[in-house]
This record gives C-alpha cells, structure tokens and sequence, in this order.
C-alpha cells in the first residue's frame, strides 16, 4: 500500500501500557511461555486500567496474547511488536555484543521470519491490531540488537505494503534526532521511549526532561504523529545504573500521576513501563533495576500506584 493511497494517522484517545507476562521459570530466551489462562488473568486485570497494549515481539506469547482477546472480547487494542536479533556487532555496546557472522546471519533470517509472522498476525487479527511496531530499540548507541537503519526502512516498507494497520518503529529519542530519520520517512507515526531515572534524573526533574525528550523528536518531524511507547521508574535497584535511593514505589506513583497528566492534557499517547515485574530480565541479582519495572508485583498485586488508582476508582 502507497503512502499516497494511505490515510494519515489520528492518535487514538486512550492510555497504554507494554506488557510482556513472564513468570517465575519463564522467559523468552528459552521458549517457556505464559499459558492461556495466565495470560487471561493478566488481561482481566490490564483491561480494567487500560485501553491499549503495547507487545514486544510476535512470538507464541503475542499469538496467545490475540487468541485471549479475541475469545474473551476484551476491549483492547494491541501495538504488535517486532523484537530483532542483531545484524551487526555493536562495540559502543557497555556490554557483549560482539558476533561472529554466523550469528549474524542466522539473526537476519529470524528476524525475517518475525516479520512475515507479524505480518500474518496482523491480518488475522485485524481487529484487534492497531499499529506494528518495526524493531524495538535496535538504532540506539548502546543497544546489543543493533540493525542497520537500510534494514529497518526495508523491513516497515514490506509489512506496509503488506498489512492496512500503520507502521512505526520504537527507540530511543536520541536516533530519532538524526539517525533515523530515512525510516521517519517510510513510518505512519514515530514512538519514543524516555527514562530520565537511566540518565540519572531524580524526580525533581523528571517529567521535564521527558517533555524536553519528547518535543526534540515531535519538532523534529512536524506533522508526522509522536507517541511514547516506553516511560516508567522502579521500584528496586541494586546500584547498577540507578541508584536505590531513586528507585521506590513512591517516586513510581509519583512519575506515573505525573505523566499521564501531562499527557493526557496533550493528547499523547503514552504506554507505561511496564505491567508486571520480569524475573527472567537483566542479571540474577534479585534488586537487578530491570527485574522491577510493573505498577504490579510478580503475584501480581498492586504496587503502591495502582493502589492509589483503585483508592480514586472507589471514591469517584
């Protein structure tokens, strides 16, 4: 489908959040995916906080993730996702990201192979699918999935010509500020993730340096629609990147009130970072910063926002 023949963009109303359901003994890296029934639980909960959800990938777990809305008729839209493997080695990457061509090679072939899943994913379920999302922070300096930015505009340009959802790509600001802009040109709308607690702000500053990142990449492309699909802050860190003092249930309530104010009165689309706690993420530290992210615990319970947000439920 031409960029001629494709109607501009209108940024829904509503709020999102990413959701990804690990488990305790699961995880995406080897294959061991939440069941239907732990999928539903999840989504039973979400749909009664939020209108959108935003997938990484389009794996087993994204299929279930569809199959569950579609059988139980819960009113959410989904962003679907595209999680690539590497093209290339990084070395601005703090950690490994070094690969020998092999690996290389056979990640371009999987990557391929997610794109013609998506693709029939988004069909199939077109209803249910608003927007496909082409790569998942693969252009940023320090990324260890790095693709080359020709790759990513061949790959939007295929699933475009493929599917009538439109198409965006999810990164970083700081890409989108040059590097990518040849794929700005072929997307629908640019999605942008902002995590002023990794660039070492505390709360006093920080939803102004989400405003400051979110606006260098809206008045870099006037006229083409800007969502945020990943804002969030812990509630845990053991030092790696973030210090424990700036990491409570406090200063998530605080940051989420936050944003979604600002967002709601500018009409942004905004997924939060993230549903529920991932064991299976970053280093087996159990105060490993990537490990606490959800509004809700690993059982999920409520962490502290959520709390305060079905205290306001009940008195309204």
């Amino acid at each position: 489908m031409s960029d001629t023949t494709r109607p501009i963009w209108s940024v829904p109303t509503g709020q999102g959040i990413c959701y990804s359901g690990y488990r305790e003994g699961q995880s995406p890296r080897t294959g061991q995916y939440p069941s239907p029934a732990e999928v539903e639980e999840d989504l039973q909960i979400l749909a009664k906080n939020w209108d959108y959800l935003r997938l990484y990938d389009s794996s087993r777990h994204a299929e279930i993730v569809l199959d569950v809305i579609e059988r139980t008729g819960l009113e959410l839209g989904v962003m679907l996702g595209l999680d690539f493997g590497a093209e290339m080695s990084n070395p601005e990457c703090p950690w490994d990201a070094d690969f020998d061509e092999e690996t290389l090679i056979a990640n371009r072939r999987s990557n391929d192979e997610q794109v013609d899943s998506a693709i029939a994913l988004a069909i199939r379920h077109s209803d249910i699918v608003f927007s496909v999302a082409v790569g998942n922070e693969a252009a940023v300096d320090w990324t260890d999935h790095l693709v080359p930015v020709d790759r990513l505009v061949s790959q939007a340009a295929k699933i475009k010509d493929a599917v009538p959802q439109p198409v965006t790509s999810c990164d970083n600001y700081v890409p989108w500020n040059g590097k990518l802009e040849p794929l700005a040109d072929v997307l629908d709308f640019i999605s942008v993730h902002t995590y002023p607690v990794w660039e070492y702000r505390t709360m006093r500053d920080a939803l102004d340096y989400t405003k400051q990142n979110y606006y260098s990449v809206s008045d870099q492309y006037p006229g083409k629609p800007v969502v945020i699909t990943e804002a969030g802050w812990p509630t845990a860190s053991n030092g790696r990147g973030i210090d424990p003092a700036n990491a409570s249930e406090e200063l998530q309530a605080q940051y989420y009130e936050q944003l979604m104010e600002w967002a709601r009165s500018e009409n942004i689309l905004t997924f939060v970072f993230e549903a529920f706690d991932e064991p299976w993420k970053g280093s087996p530290d159990p105060l490993e910063p990537e490990k606490h992210w959800g509004l809700f615990n690993l059982d999920r319970t409520p962490k502290l926002v959520m709390r305060r947000r079905f205290a306001e439920l009940l008195r309204n």
